[in-house]
């Protein structure tokens, strides 16, 4: 069956899942690692189907599946008959696990390394044969040296700008960016902002935060008594998603030792993550952003604040208020008077 004329409307998410299963069963080892990573990333994280929060209709999550399938090189999907769903079971109230924040053990030990989760533990979180990439060592010679300067790490972000350029650990995205998007701001930051990957304006001017979200953001940044040349800003990604869809694992994990190097130069004391996406990849936790706001979390040295992507506000003006409560918490943490 083509992809493209699958029955969005009378399709099911179980039919489809079964289809595309069979297809990862046909395919070779190294395509199946790519689409297992993305069946995983579409039915593994309901959040990104929109069952429930999103509020994204069932006909544009089975689109963006298609679409995203499309781009691994699938082009048919086999017909399938899905077999009855079974009622699910009850849950056993002595021993069920109750959703909320994490655990106080996690914020003091798993999330303080400041370091690049091992193999293993991204294999637990993302339910996927990531494939870790190869350490690049010029990016291990540039640490080495010190930067204690202003001058010597804007001279080493320079260098480790030059290196990113010149990635093409993923293929699909190295093939269709215009540039990457490194990093901008204060290369000695108290706060850096760390958001989800490049939209269609950061992938033209090269600069994290400049479209319609980054606008918002500068607002906010403002109302906040804070300055944007005081800040450094990033991603979890440096090239653009197609589409604009969310990083896949196993790019977030290509891009992970860029983040690092990033957060290692500039040593802040505070990072910002701008929406599920920039949490879920710097804290490897699957915790929706609305249990881990107005708290803290510590990565190495910094402190870490979650809050809801400037995207998203533009999509749901009532999540406004949420993310100036928020803003509002970093604001007294920091001395500041909150309005």
């Amino acid at each position: 069956m083509l992809v493209t004329e699958f029955d969005m409307l009378s399709g099911s998410f179980v039919g489809l899942g079964l289809r595309v299963m069979t297809v990862l069963q046909q395919a070779s080892e190294a395509a199946w690692v790519r689409r297992a990573t993305l069946l995983h990333r579409v039915f593994g994280q309901r959040t990104f189907l929109g069952m429930g929060r999103s509020g994204m209709t069932s006909k544009r999550a089975v689109a963006q599946l298609l679409q995203m399938l499309q781009a691994t090189g699938v082009s048919h999907v086999p017909r399938v008959t899905p077999p009855a769903r079974r009622a699910p079971a009850a849950a056993n109230a002595g021993t069920a696990a109750k959703p909320g924040r994490p655990h106080q053990a996690f914020q003091k030990t798993a999330a303080v390394s400041g370091t690049s989760p091992p193999r293993s533990r991204l294999l637990a979180a993302q339910g996927s044969p990531l494939q870790p990439p190869k350490p690049n060592p010029e990016v291990a010679q540039l640490l080495q040296v010190s930067s204690d300067s202003r001058g010597d790490r804007e001279q080493a972000l320079c260098t480790l700008q030059g290196i990113v350029a010149q990635c093409s650990r993923c293929e699909v995205l190295a093939g269709r960016r215009t540039q990457t998007v490194f990093g901008v701001g204060n290369p000695e930051a108290k706060i850096m902002f760390v958001g989800e990957a490049p939209g269609r304006e950061e992938d033209e001017q090269g600069e994290p935060f400049v479209g319609p979200a980054g606008q918002l953001l500068n607002r906010i940044i403002t109302a906040s008594k804070l300055r944007r040349e005081d800040i450094y800003i990033c991603n979890i990604l440096r090239c653009r998603p197609p589409g604009n869809r969310n990083p896949l694992p196993q790019e977030a994990a290509n891009c992970r030792e860029f983040l690092q190097a990033q957060i290692d130069i500039v040593r802040p004391e505070y990072i910002v993550c701008w929406g599920g996406v920039a949490a879920h990849n710097l804290l490897n936790v699957q915790t929706p952003v609305s249990r881990m706001r107005k708290e803290f979390f510590e990565y190495g040295s910094a402190k870490v604040l979650v809050t809801y992507h400037p995207s998203y506000l533009l999509r749901n003006a009532d999540a406004k208020k949420l993310v100036w409560e928020d803003m509002q918490f970093l604001m007294r943490e920091l001395g500041l008077s909150p309005n």
